[in-house]
């Protein structure tokens, strides 16, 4: 559920949407999402001081509740 919330925020942000990959690493209490985006699309997907990217991590937060699991989002570049 939530690598397809991610997948979709990232698509609707970049201009090249076919770079966006999600890779989904699962621990015992925590799942860890690796963003990969273009890397023009970088900056767009942090935004300004990084208000896009915690906007994106409260969402996941929230998405995340409902499992009891803890998410981490990273965005690789």
């Amino acid at each position: 559920m939530e690598r397809e919330l991610i997948e979709y925020l990232a698509k609707s942000l970049v201009d090249n949407p076919d770079g966006v990959e999600v890779n989904v690493i699962e621990g015992e209490k925590s799942t860890i999402l690796e963003l990969k985006v273009a890397g023009d699309d970088v900056g767009k997907v942090i935004g300004k001081h990084g208000r896009i990217a915690k906007a994106i991590r409260t969402l996941l937060s929230a998405s995340a509740t409902k499992s009891g699991k803890r998410v981490v989002l990273e965005i690789l570049d």
